[in-house]
């Protein structure tokens, strides 16, 4: 009999769920929605909950076909309690989710990092299966990243391991989210690129982008590649640049940890062709001949459902103890 569950990518602009077929790794239905401004533990529980509803209604499963629930979440987690440790972009602090959820749903709950179920979920059914060592790499509101080591997902003495966002790529440079100065993320992220671009616009910089954006001037991924193929000068300036930092931290990944393949996935990404191949080119040219003429890279085989086909196997990874510990994780 198919083995079914839910997975649940819970994330700072958006929370997507899905019901999947655990045998195939096929997501059967899947709904999305946003989290919202108003970030707290509270409504994030109750969008958690609704969102678990709405799956099931829409769906039109038995809830009795689910055998677990798993919900990746941006922050530190006790997996071993459930326990979402602390969130910052989603105001959260000490929130046992997996207690909530078996209440609410009566149905066994498992809780990870938002990053690492992504790469769990690419090892088992996507870009990564078949491979020992690789990296996945995920560029969107910030940059993370996760190791698959024989096996097993990575996570070092401290559960920080795969924090490429936080490599130093310029020294006392610009103001990071984590209290750092020159991270990687304060550059090639998708968060840094948007507001390298509202500053040009603010500071008079013409670009054609401003004809796509809306009146909450926030800019997505789609918006910087039609303007990109409008070979707009500010926004080829500011992504070619993104590009360099961002390939310097994967030429230091291939030096320093050799894997045989960096997975790289999200917004940016998937958007903007241009952009990755720009990246990956200039990181094999950067890297040491060795290494480098021997990494492969390949995008994210399940793109955006990374995570919720990773969450889905959350319970099977405490089991068969595929992450190295199971007690804070970031």
């Amino acid at each position: 009999m198919p083995n079914y569950a839910i997975g649940i990518d819970l994330g700072g602009t958006k929370i997507l769920s899905g019901i999947v077929n655990k045998a195939t790794g096929e997501v059967l239905y899947s709904i999305k929605q946003k989290t919202g401004k108003e970030k707290d533990a509270e409504t994030i529980v109750e969008k958690l909950k609704l969102s678990i509803k709405e799956l099931i209604e829409t769906s039109h499963f038995d809830i009795a076909q689910i055998d677990s629930i798993g919900i990746g979440a941006p922050g530190q987690v006790d997996r071993a309690k459930g326990i979402l440790v602390s969130a910052p972009n989603l105001n959260c602090e000490n929130l046992n989710l997996k207690a909530i959820m078996e209440r609410e749903f009566f149905i066994p709950t498992f809780i990870g990092n938002d990053v690492e179920i992504a790469t769990l979920g690419e090892m088992k059914f996507g870009a990564g299966k078949g491979f020992n060592d690789f990296v996945c790499i995920f560029v969107g509101t910030g940059i993370g990243s996760g190791i698959a080591q024989d096996g097993r997902v990575r996570r070092g003495a401290t559960g920080t391991a795969g924090e490429i966002g936080h490599i130093i790529v310029d020294a006392g440079g610009r103001p990071c989210g984590c209290g750092a100065n020159g991270c990687l993320e304060a550059y090639a992220s998708r968060t840094a690129i948007e507001a390298r671009i509202l500053g040009a616009l603010k500071k008079g910089r013409p670009s054609i982008i401003t004809e796509f954006m809306r009146d909450d001037r926030a800019i997505s991924s789609k918006m910087i590649r039609k303007a990109l193929e409008h070979q707009d000068e500010l926004i080829t300036q500011v992504l070619f640049e993104a590009s360099d930092y961002l390939s310097n931290g994967l030429a230091t990944i291939i030096n320093f940890y050799n894997p045989e393949l960096i997975v790289m996935g999200g917004g940016l990404i998937d958007a903007i062709d241009a952009f990755y191949e720009r990246t990956i080119t200039k990181a094999k040219a950067k890297a040491l001949p060795v290494p480098a003429s021997k990494i492969q890279f390949r995008k994210a085989k399940l793109g955006d459902f990374s995570g919720v086909v990773g969450a889905c196997f959350l319970e099977e990874a405490l089991e068969k103890m595929l992450y190295k510990d199971t007690v804070i994780q970031n």
